[in-house]
């Protein structure tokens, strides 16, 4: 394997210019980036104009905050900025007071010298008391300078309000929900609130329910009705994604009452009066996603012009409607797009290919018929990298199962190793985008599957339910069916077959991992081990999610032991490699290093890596270069290759 034009370590994790959380209002776009402030974490809201990427960004509130949401243990988005006369109000969630903060900026009309685009109308002010509390940032601002919003406290999730015009003050319940709520937003005359609400035994991609509210003058919460209509979810559970307010009385949102998650517009006068003014249905069209983290957006704009973001079988495309009705798609030579932010007829995105890294793209769609995004994707890479093929095969009980493979760039005599990955939720899903640690394997010769087996994301709800009390074994049988497939059509070695996974897709490699003897060995990151465990440790958010992949725990419980891998450790007889983060408050690293433990003891070749301060996701650069080395160490060593 020496031969091959393997691709540098060092080039796997560049430092390329990173937009997180984005937001664009009017000509400005706005991002949270990193800043280097001693050993404590700091960050910063940045802000620069539409269309200059080359101009300098502006920190819009300095280097004395942490930005992050908590919200249902994942978080998201954890600032919002808002237009008002002129205005730019912006709030943001501060880790390190644990607080709200706001500031208010007027646009610099004398020529934004040393990138002063926005010039302070006020200094930062702290709005709320330290409060020990998960803060979402789908705020809203009423008539009279109330800001409500939602937040996690004890357990139990609130609809609260402030005043802006007040600091360090309490915060004030206007409603206490009885499980889940999200996706707060308000109508253009801030008479009308909608938010989304699910009960803790379901996710909310399996069922919630869209909510509307009416406010007065002073912010106060008053009637409040649960949309509900015999065609879309009256005698059966579905899942809204992203109810968005597009007019007056006019909301969008995505539901899949179809199976698929399509568009539904819904007329709204007044709150007893809600009607649907249009439903779009069309198979293999899913324009939501799990909601996994609050903020993720895949429509935004107005009636008059509406882009929505929408995974076509195996690609992601932009569409462009205008009342309410198609008007256009706007063809990018990218496949995976998301963050989805628009101002007028001013979009952007974040978008990728298999050939080109994940960047920030802005259309003008008034000039779009004009602009070519081509060059963008550039063409002296297209031979550089391993491209994605997207793969069909017959998964658990023969059904149609989708993957991506990558060949090996460099094709010798012998057949090339294999890496079957499986995804981490386990509702989530691979995309096919450039993902440098798999070229990092395909220049080394091996060939790398990603399996979007049975429960995965973006190819129907029954697909989506596949895995439903199913878990540890529809998703490990997709995985072997996928090695079994590729050895029987000899695109790969049979003696060399390795299975990787993180998180959940640490328990599908475990699972798989003695289910069969094809696989040689295992890698995983933070892997679960444990079910109970999970089921009693994990954050409140996904702590019911075994209900529907395993079962009620009270009725299942033989079976919560069954598919724990911890309690398989007999049947496993391969090489085991564990990584896992000391701060992970998802699965704690105590279950990876006793399973390592009781390896060594049962003579099973084992290592684990520990790091001190990761958590469930590995974050510093160095960390994942050392995840590679030791990977490929271990490698080397269990299937013998020569240096």
């Amino acid at each position: 394997m020496n031969n091959y034009k393997k691709l540098p370590i060092t080039d796997v994790y560049p430092n390329i210019k990173s937009y997180q959380q984005l937001s664009l209002l009017e000509d400005f776009i706005f991002w949270v980036g990193n800043i280097s402030s001693g050993k404590d974490p700091r960050n910063t809201i940045l802000v620069r104009p539409f269309l200059h990427k080359n101009m300098e960004a502006q920190n819009l509130i300095g280097d004395s905050f942490y930005i992050k949401s908590n919200f249902h243990g994942y978080g998201g988005k954890s600032y919002k900025c808002f237009l008002k006369n002129d205005k730019f109000y912006l709030i943001w969630i501060d880790k390190l007071t644990n607080s709200l903060w706001y500031k208010i900026f007027e646009i610099n009309n004398k020529g934004a010298k040393n990138a002063n685009y926005l010039n302070d109308l006020t200094s930062s002010k702290q709005l709320t008391k330290p409060f020990n509390c998960n803060y979402d940032s789908s705020f809203v601002i009423t008539n009279k300078d109330k800001l409500l919003g939602l937040c996690e406290k004890d357990e139990k999730d609130f609809l609260f309000s402030i005043d802006l015009n007040k600091e360090r003050q309490e915060l004030i319940v206007l409603r206490e929900f009885e499980g889940f709520a999200s996706s707060l937003g308000c109508n253009e005359d801030k008479s009308l609130l909608s938010w989304l609400e699910w009960n803790a035994n379901n996710m909310p991609w399996e069922s919630n329910n869209l909510f509307f509210g009416s406010i007065n003058v002073c912010g106060q919460l008053q009637k409040i009705v649960k949309f509900k209509n015999k065609n879309i979810n009256n005698n059966k559970l579905i899942s809204f994604f992203q109810p968005l307010w597009i007019s007056r009385d006019t909301l969008i949102c995505s539901e899949d009452s179809s199976g698929w998650w399509n568009l539904l517009f819904l007329k709204i006068n007044q709150i007893e009066e809600i009607h649907i003014l249009k439903k779009i249905t069309k198979e293999f069209y899913e324009y939501g996603l799990p909601e996994w983290t609050s903020g993720m957006t895949t429509l935004a704009g107005s009636k008059q012009s509406l882009f929505c973001l929408a995974k076509n079988r195996k690609s992601w495309i932009i569409e462009h409607y205008q009342d309410c009705s198609f008007h256009q798609k706007i063809n990018l030579p990218f496949n995976c797009l998301r963050d989805l932010c628009v101002s007028s007829n001013r979009l952007i995105c974040l978008a990728s290919n298999d050939i080109s890294p994940e960047k920030l793209i802005e259309i003008d769609i008034d000039n779009y018929p004009k602009l070519s995004l081509s060059n963008i994707v550039k063409s002296k890479i297209i031979n550089q990298y391993s491209k994605a093929e997207s793969y069909w095969f017959k998964g658990y009980k023969k059904r149609k199962t989708h993957a991506w493979i990558y060949r090996p760039k460099v094709i010798t005599k012998n057949k090339p190793p294999l890496i079957i990955k499986a995804h981490s939720g386990p509702t989530s899903s691979f995309d096919g985008a450039l993902n440098l640690e798999v070229q990092y394997w395909t220049s080394r010769g091996w060939l790398v599957a990603e399996v979007n087996y049975g429960g995965s994301s973006g190819f129907g709800r029954q697909y989506r339910e596949r895995l439903n009390t199913l878990w540890g074994i529809v998703d490990s049988a997709d995985c072997i069916a996928l090695a079994q497939k590729l050895s029987a059509q000899k695109l790969i070695d049979p003696s060399k077959i390795i299975i990787a996974g993180n998180s959940a897709g640490g328990f599908t490699a475990l699972t798989a991992l003695y289910m069969t003897d094809i696989f040689k060995g295992a890698i995983c990151k933070y892997p679960v081990i444990d079910l109970n465990d999970m089921r009693i440790n994990t954050h409140r958010f996904e702590r019911n999610y075994l209900n529907s992949l395993i079962g009620n725990f009270e009725i299942n419980q033989k079976t919560y032991f069954d598919r724990s891998p911890k309690n398989n450790l007999y049947k496993i007889n391969k090489p085991i490699l564990i990584f896992h983060g000391k701060n992970d408050s998802v699965i704690n690293f105590k279950e990876s290093t006793d399973f390592h433990k009781k390896l060594l003891e049962n003579n099973i070749y084992s290592e684990i890596v520990l790091f001190d301060e990761e958590g469930h996701g590995f974050k510093k650069i160095q960390n994942k270069i050392n995840v590679l080395k030791r990977t490929e160490k271990f490698l080397h060593y269990i299937l013998n290759f020569k240096n």
